[in-house]
């Protein structure tokens, strides 16, 4: 492979490189159906105690019992997925196969163009690039690599992205390893041009400001640019609208160039407000920012808005956790319910991907009724972006419901 080889290299004596080719591996019958059937990932339970021998980051060539080679993947020493699927059949995943595979997710966002240049361009397995995510901000492209092995392969995305979309700067982030229970990552490194602290980008009616060099997704959170378009275009002259986990404030811009007239935004994180008001607020007057723990400052709060949206951050990656965090759910979907006026809208997203669509749904719709009277309506449930595609079950992590009060 040119680049985003398969294997580890190494170095002889004299200093060259010298190209591995793909360690074996052979799958059990589940192992060998998950591939077949188009699955990413092989889980840790579907490997055998050979699996112990394998490196981090190791690529595989994935056989199945009758020695037939089913596909090539790289291996994860510790984690739930033990395996990505890097390609099926006994194709070797080389530059050039990977270079179509991104040529072909950056020919789907073509139709995003035009509403944005805010975007996410590779979204890993989803678009058949395993452990690596592309967005461009502006005139800069931000490129993430979550596995070991996969280095190679994210400056691959950069190079090519970075020429797509005519980059001013490229900024790789990731290249993650892990030691015991301890997780490190390396420092962002600029491949291209220069890359700003603070990066402006335009959707839609709204400028954004995202912060590349940081995590959290720069403050940008492409993925929600369909919540943002849904709130930018409802009908809230005068409106009051309370915005929870609001972080950068996006949602709060959207909901002022909606007309809102009062925007309380709360969020715990006090440097993400302080650049939600250097950029996301137009007229100061309208707005409240409140850095404050949205679990100590929501029960205490009084009054009543037109617009309220409850968004947390992932509360986790665990699935022996979820039912506490559905319950956390459930206690969070009451208090912010509350504080809705008669007539208003209540929108509710997770964002935690061990919890299920159809989980996160039940709980929505089990929203006791108001205490006022009156009943809860699904108004919409907001589809994934283009961006944001969804090629396998657990790749549906965000979630984003609307409820009406009647």
């Amino acid at each position: 492979m040119t680049d985003g080889r398969e294997g580890r290299d190494g170095r002889d004596a004299r200093g060259r490189r010298v190209r591995r080719a793909p360690q074996r591996y052979q799958l059990d019958k589940r192992g060998v159906e998950l591939v077949a059937a188009g699955h990413p990932w092989i889980f840790r339970g579907n490997m055998s105690s050979a699996a112990s021998a394998l490196a981090d980051g190791q690529w595989l060539a994935l056989h199945d019992g009758k020695n037939r080679v089913v596909g090539h993947g790289v291996f994860a020493a510790e984690g739930a997925i033990a395996v990505r699927v890097l390609a099926r059949g006994d194709v070797r995943p080389r530059g050039p196969y990977f270079g179509a595979k991104i040529d072909e997710a950056l020919a789907r966002r073509a139709p995003l163009r035009a509403e944005t240049d805010g975007l996410r361009v590779i979204h890993g397995e989803s678009d058949g690039v395993p452990a690596v995510t592309a967005d461009v901000h502006g005139d800069v492209v931000v490129v993430q690599s979550y596995a070991a092995g996969v280095e190679a392969l994210a400056r691959l995305v950069a190079r090519r992205v970075g020429t797509a979309v005519g980059a001013r700067g490229v900024l790789l982030r990731g290249g993650h390893r892990r030691v015991g229970a301890a997780a490190s990552s390396r420092a962002p490194r600029v491949l291209r041009g220069t890359v700003d602290a603070e990066v402006r980008f335009r959707e839609g009616p709204l400028t954004l400001v995202s912060r590349p060099l940081s995590g959290q997704k720069g403050g940008g959170f492409l993925d929600l640019r369909g919540l943002r378009r849904w709130v930018a275009t409802r009908p809230l002259a005068g409106a009051r609208v309370l915005n929870l986990f609001a972080y950068t404030g996006t949602l709060g811009l959207a909901a002022e160039h909606a007309g809102a007239a009062r925007i309380v935004q709360v969020d715990r994180a006090g440097d993400a407000l302080a650049l939600a008001r250097r950029h996301h607020v137009r007229d100061a007057a309208k707005h409240e920012l409140v850095t404050a723990d949205i679990f100590d400052w929501l029960p205490a709060a009084t009054g009543e808005f037109d617009l309220v949206i409850v968004d947390p951050p992932s509360m986790t990656s665990r699935m022996e956790q979820v039912p506490g965090v559905l319950a956390t759910y459930r206690r969070l979907h009451r208090a912010a319910a509350a504080r809705v006026t008669p007539g208003g809208a209540l929108v509710l997203a997770c964002c935690t991907s061990r919890v299920t669509r159809a989980q996160f749904r039940a709980v929505v719709a089990n929203l006791p009724s108001p205490a006022g009277g009156g009943t809860w309506e699904l108004e919409a449930d907001l589809p994934p972006e283009l961006d944001h595609p969804v090629g396998f079950a657990e790749a549906d992590y965000l979630k984003v419901m609307i409820l009406r009060r009647h």
